[in-house]
């Protein structure tokens, strides 16, 4: 049961250890991988998500929905992702996955609607725009947390993020100025797997933040840079996995799939864990 006043790092470090995981799960329905026969309703991504859930609910430490595959389906996929949130157990978090970063009033409305009338616990934010992306939404927001986009897992992420493992670039302007900005929720960073080097660099110059990890999946990021980097002084990180997971097998008996998938990369991300206790 999650208690009131409960902030974002005391509720992630409950579940995981409650579950023994660091793992989240991405919720994004995409219509290329669906069933066909599940095409055929005129809303297939509740149920869809429903059955993922409720195959992984006891393995994961978070979930996380990413906006724009409920967006391609129009107002049908806004009220998905509502139900969506609604259905998750209370004391799991949830991330919202939309990567937004506007001027002060525009990030207040942001804010209040993904907070407050979705309900999450956490969203990605692109700084770009400086610290009026990350105050408005948990300046005053203790129990909220934003993932800050420090070095993302896509292959052109170099061309503007610069070099992070020699510390310059906004990368690294990123997690050195960001953690200057004054907040009263969490300031988590998003840094991908698939720049193993890099994920140390980020530890060592945001030494008390929650990483979001995506990457280990499809992307082939590495799961041990993940887990050796990855864990704050109060949480392990957040390794994200979404393809990999939830579309692991096809037919009927996808959710079962779905959960052995869970089950594996909960299991060597656990084994890797207990590997590094080992040699201390």
């Amino acid at each position: 049961m999650i208690m009131q006043g409960m902030n974002y790092l005391e509720k992630l470090h409950d579940i995981q250890e409650k579950n023994q995981s660091w793992l989240c799960v991405g919720l994004d329905p995409d219509p290329n991988h669906l069933r066909v026969d599940w095409l055929k309703w005129d809303e297939p991504i509740l149920p869809f998500n429903k059955a993922i859930i409720d195959a992984t609910a006891d393995l994961v430490c978070a979930y996380k929905p990413n906006l724009g595959f409920y967006l391609q389906w129009g107002a049908a996929g806004v009220i998905a992702l509502e139900r969506t949130i609604a259905y998750i157990p209370r004391h799991i978090p949830v991330i919202l996955d939309c990567k937004t970063g506007d001027i002060g009033h525009t990030q207040a409305a942001w804010a209040k609607g993904v907070f407050y009338e979705l309900g999450v616990d956490a969203i990605t934010v692109n700084p770009y725009v400086g610290a009026d992306a990350v105050i408005p939404a948990i300046g005053k927001r203790p129990e909220k947390a934003v993932y800050i986009l420090a070095r993302t897992s896509n292959p052109s992420a170099t061309d503007f993020q610069g070099d992070l493992r020699a510390g310059q670039g906004l990368s690294a302007e990123v997690l050195r100025q960001s953690q200057t900005w004054p907040t009263a929720g969490h300031k988590g960073y998003v840094v991908g797997a698939t720049y193993p080097e890099e994920l140390a660099v980020a530890r060592q110059l945001a030494p008390t933040a929650n990483f979001l990890i995506p990457g280990v999946g499809a992307q082939g990021g590495s799961l041990a840079a993940a887990v050796t980097y990855g864990p704050d002084p109060i949480a392990g990180p957040v390794i994200s996995a979404s393809r990999s997971i939830i579309y692991a097998t096809g037919g009927t008996h996808f959710d079962e799939g779905a959960r052995q998938a869970a089950l594996a990369l909960r299991d060597e991300i656990n084994e890797i864990r207990e590997k590094l206790e080992t040699s201390m």
